[in-house]
This record gives C-alpha cells, sequence and structure tokens, in this order.
C-alpha cells in the first residue's frame, strides 16, 4: 500500500513515515500544500494523510481540488485538537477519516488498516484472496494450500497491486509510478525481474494464480486455465 503524507511539520512526518515504512507500507512526503498537490493527483496513492494547516496551499483546499479532479483516493485529516469547524468541513468537502494531534501511531495504523479494507478487498484477518492464494500485506505472507513463502517488499507491494486489480491489466507505467513513485527513474526491466520472481513463486507453490504479460499492455493477474494442479 502506497501512503502520501502532506505534512509541514518535517520531524513528525519523517518520524511517521519510519513507523509506516517499518509495518511494510510505501511512503512518500510532501512538506508543504503545493508539491502536496502535485504529489496526489498522480493518483498513484492508496491512501493520503493530510495536514490542515499547510503553507502555499491549505489541506482543505487541496481536499476541495482532488474530489473536483476525480481523484477518490481515501484521505485522513490531521487536525488540531478542538478544531471542530476544520473537521466538519474537511468531511464536508470529502475527507474519509479524520485524527487530532498529537494522537498514537497505533490508531493511526488502525485507521489505515480500516481503510484499506473500506477501499479494497482487504478482509478482517487482513488478508487478500484470489482463486487458491491468499496474501497478507503487514506480515508479506504468500500462502496456498497450506504452504507460505515471505516475500520481500518490493514482491508484497506488486502482488497487493495485482490483488487489488485482479483480473484488470495494469500498464508497466502504472506499476511503476505506484512501487517507485512517479519521479523514479526505474526502468521496465526492474517490474520484469519482481514479475519473474512472483511468478516463480506462485509455481512453486503449485498455484493455479498466474501473471500474465499482455504485449503493448501491461501485466494481468489470472487463473492460469493451464496448470494442472496435483490433487
Amino acid at each position: 500500500m502506497r501512503i502520501l503524507i502532506i505534512e509541514d511539520e518535517s520531524q513528525m512526518a519523517e518520524a511517521l513515515a519510519q513507523v509506516l515504512r517499518k509495518d511494510n507500507y510505501s511512503v512518500d512526503l510532501a512538506f508543504d500544500g503545493e508539491h502536496g498537490l502535485d504529489c496526489a493527483l498522480a493518483g498513484i496513492y492508496d491512501i493520503i494523510i493530510l495536514d490542515i494547516m499547510l503553507p502555499k496551499i491549505d489541506g482543505i483546499t487541496i481536499l476541495k481540488e482532488l474530489r473536483k479532479c476525480g481523484i477518490r483516493t481515501p484521505v485522513i485529516l490531521l487536525t488540531a485538537k478542538g478544531e471542530i469547524e476544520h473537521k466538519v468541513e474537511g468531511l464536508d468537502s470529502g475527507a474519509d477519516d479524520y485524527l487530532a494531534k498529537p494522537f498514537q501511531t497505533r490508531e493511526l495504523l488502525a485507521r489505515l488498516r480500516a481503510l484499506g479494507r473500506r477501499s479494497g478487498e482487504l478482509h478482517y484477518d487482513n488478508t487478500l484472496r484470489f482463486e487458491d492464494v491468499e496474501y497478507n500485506p503487514y506480515s508479506l505472507d504468500l500462502r496456498c494450500r497450506g504452504k507460505t513463502f515471505k516475500l520481500t517488499l518490493k514482491e508484497g507491494q506488486l502482488l497487493e497491486l495485482l490483488l487489488n486489480n485482479k483480473m484488470m491489466i495494469l500498464p508497466t507505467t502504472t506499476i511503476i509510478e505506484r512501487l517507485w513513485g512517479f519521479d523514479t527513474k526505474t526502468e521496465d526491466n526492474n517490474v520484469q525481474v519482481y514479475v519473474s520472481f512472483l511468478r516463480k513463486k506462485l509455481k512453486q507453490l503449485n498455484s493455479i494464480v498466474t501473471i500474465r504479460a499482455i504485449r503493448g499492455a501491461g501485466y494481468v493477474l489470472v487463473k492460469n486455465e493451464d496448470v494442472t494442479r496435483d490433487v
């Protein structure tokens, strides 16, 4: 899951990013509203954590602009304690949740999990499922027919992206943006490498799921009709 934090208190933002990365989230930071809006409009994030009080462009304005442009990414607003009017305005403008500062990181993590379940297909046991495959994005465990592989972070992020868009062709450029960011210098062959890693692990698990390459289009997670499973 890729998260954008738009927060001008750099020390707080960096500390929060460190906590989230330990929980296997991919995190990008923006320290002012102008940069934050540019990042958010890329549409590559699963959740945005947005402070209301920001230099250049305030959080409410960012939120309204995102919704106006059709960006439906779930947004958690960060507000100062007691800012009832800002909370109400934020929720009315399209925010999905809010947290009053100061807050406990475990509460934020719980709200992120809740939004992940609401916006995707993450079940209450934190597991994504497709056919005979189960994947837990928090533990990085890939399971199939009683066997388990521990994925690397990038393998897990790729599988999570494919599971959340199963049966849909994802362009290579989209995968690169979601996994490495829109300003990365990562090339197509990096995606090919991680697709190959995942294919091998799915095959070792004797799964009926595979990643199919569509020439000139991208990759898609599908049921492999050609696989003969052991019984």
